[in-house]
């Protein structure tokens, strides 16, 4: 009870802060240029000065003035020069040659910057009215006088992160949600080994001067290269290195090789059977889809990607929404895994209510045994199957298999070991760093994301009640009964869907043993999950 209480509160935690969001005025532009420099070079009597760009778009035109306060500073070449096109996040560099008879002259001079971002010109000296013009000013560009012991000091306070918490509300509130997420990681032990490292990347993000991860790299959903360069005004931060692991699809296909090390077919080769509660278990995803595209207005990539959350599996969801909708991965992200780390109190209730007490008491027989050999075939067969039938689901149904056959073969012992181990554990956390970095406050706290993670809950009880009617349904005609609990397993939430049918088959009937039964659809919805991620990727990549 204490956990569905809790599980409430945090459902509604998220909504209210999207709530509030929703009625929140908007945020005003950030500026598109600053000065990154200024100097007078005394034996050429040139002032130089260094204007960025940084914005992700190209800044069409440009013009930088130099005002001059006194008399003692000549312009000779006019105090107005235009930079023409701005490269995103490059630099430009404006010289004006002058005549300087008192070099305290110099502190009286101030840089005005005209800017579009459009496609016009600018014409310097005409009457800048347009709307579409932006200026920047700077103030004693070149004054070099010490702060005072005071003014040193408020200026490190006011660069220091509490005054920028302070100045947004926002951070604040991400900070909370990453606090809450570390409370079901920790104390609650919700998929602790993914939660953990995804409530740290969301704090970090959302703490104001970290600079650990920047949208402005990834705008658009897509990889601006030519902002990875230490010369541009953007310095790219350690999480936006490890996020080209998310962004190239690398790490949910690692994840996947360690998941097949440690996965055992057979049960589902035991009884083929499961691999329809498996695929019926995905009936979620393609409901929420149609509801993402008709009741919220979403595009179908995005449908997709949200939709995916349904299938339980946080590597699929990341890899289909890093190709189809790459700027929601925050939102769905966070959802995925948070609905993951809360099978135990979401699947319950579900499965009790669309079944009897008789049907939760069906005890199945023992399955047969596996031989080495069917172990050995099968992640074989089902990759060179799967590949052909569905291409674009290759790299996912193919590291599973892959991992799932180093393990089987018994040749590779080493290489099964580190995947399981060392090497799952490494993509574990740098995946879930980066992914969490995603969920800014920018971001995260929008009206969508309230869409999103009420879609995800539809979709994830979608899926677990897909299992358990095909369960039922099955048992019209079907000799030796199956108990429609491990129906609910269908959803890849590995292997906690399955020790969820346990426990609520167990407290029926002392005497149940459905582990091993529900491991068959356990690990079918991973093969499911995966097909249906490149079903959706063919479809509307």
């Amino acid at each position: 009870m204490k956990k569905r209480i809790f599980a409430a509160l945090l459902v509604v935690l998220i909504l209210v802060c999207n709530l509030s969001v929703s009625f929140a005025a908007p945020a005003e532009n950030a500026q598109s240029i600053k000065i990154n420099d200024a100097a007078y070079d005394k034996e050429n009597k040139v002032i130089t000065i260094t204007v960025a760009n940084t914005e992700t778009i190209d800044i069409a035109d440009s013009v930088v003035s130099l005002l001059a306060e006194t008399d003692k500073i000549v312009f000779t070449s006019g105090e107005t020069v235009s930079t023409g096109s701005i490269p995103a996040g490059k630099e430009v560099v404006v010289n004006f040659p002058v005549e300087v008879a008192d070099e305290n002259a110099l502190k009286d001079i101030n840089c005005e910057v005209l800017y579009l971002l459009n496609k016009e010109t600018i014409v310097p000296g005409q009457n800048f009215t347009n709307d579409d013009v932006k200026n920047a000013v700077f103030e004693n560009v070149l004054e070099e006088t010490a702060p005072t012991a005071v003014e040193s000091i408020m200026n490190f306070l006011k660069q220091t992160g509490f005054a920028m918490l302070a100045s947004n509300w926002k951070y604040i509130i991400m900070i909370l949600i990453a606090c809450v997420l570390f409370y079901l990681a920790i104390v609650k032990k919700f998929e602790p080994l993914l939660l953990l490292p995804i409530a740290f990347g969301m704090l970090l993000t959302n703490l104001p001067g970290s600079e650990v991860f920047h949208e402005e790299l990834w705008a658009g959903g897509h990889a601006h290269w030519n902002l990875f360069d230490a010369s541009n005004a953007i310095t790219p931060g350690l999480v936006d290195y490890l996020y080209l692991g998310v962004k190239l699809g690398i790490y949910p296909c690692l994840i996947f090789i360690g998941v097949g090390a440690m996965t055992d077919f057979g049960p589902l080769i035991a009884n083929p059977k499961s691999l329809l509660l498996g695929a019926a278990a995905q009936l979620g995803i393609f409901l929420t889809y149609i509801a993402a595209v008709t009741i919220f207005g979403f595009n179908p990539a995005e449908a997709s990607s949200i939709g995916i959350i349904g299938g339980a599996d946080g590597p699929t969801a990341i890899f289909v929404t890093s190709k189809l909708a790459p700027h929601l991965l925050g939102p769905i992200a966070v959802a995925a895994y948070s609905y993951m780390a809360l099978v135990p109190v979401i699947q319950p209730p579900i499965m009790k209510l669309l079944t009897t007490k008789k049907e939760r008491m069906i005890v199945m027989k023992e399955l047969r045994p596996v031989s080495k050999t069917e172990k050995i075939v099968f992640p074989i067969v089902v990759a060179i199957f799967v590949a052909l039938l569905v291409p674009s689901a290759a790299p996912l149904v193919g590291c599973l298999m892959l991992g799932n056959l180093l393990k089987e073969s018994g040749v590779a012992e080493r290489l099964s070991k580190t995947v399981q181990n060392e090497l799952m554990n490494i993509v574990t956390i740098f995946l879930g760093v980066s992914v969490g970095a995603t969920a800014t406050a920018e971001t995260f706290l929008q009206p969508r994301t309230l869409a999103i993670i009420a879609m995800g809950i539809v979709a994830f009880g979608c899926g677990t009640a897909g299992g358990v009617l095909l369960a039922k349904f099955m048992n019209l005609f079907l000799k030796n009964k199956i108990n429609p609990l491990i129906g609910s397993a269908g959803v890849s939430a590995v292997p906690m869907a399955a020790r969820v049918s346990q426990t609520v088959g167990q407290k029926e009937n002392p005497k149940n043993f459905l582990l091993m039964h529900a491991m068959g659809p356990n690990v079918a919805g991973v093969i499911g999950s995966a097909i249906a991620a490149g079903v959706l990727i063919a479809l509307f990549g």
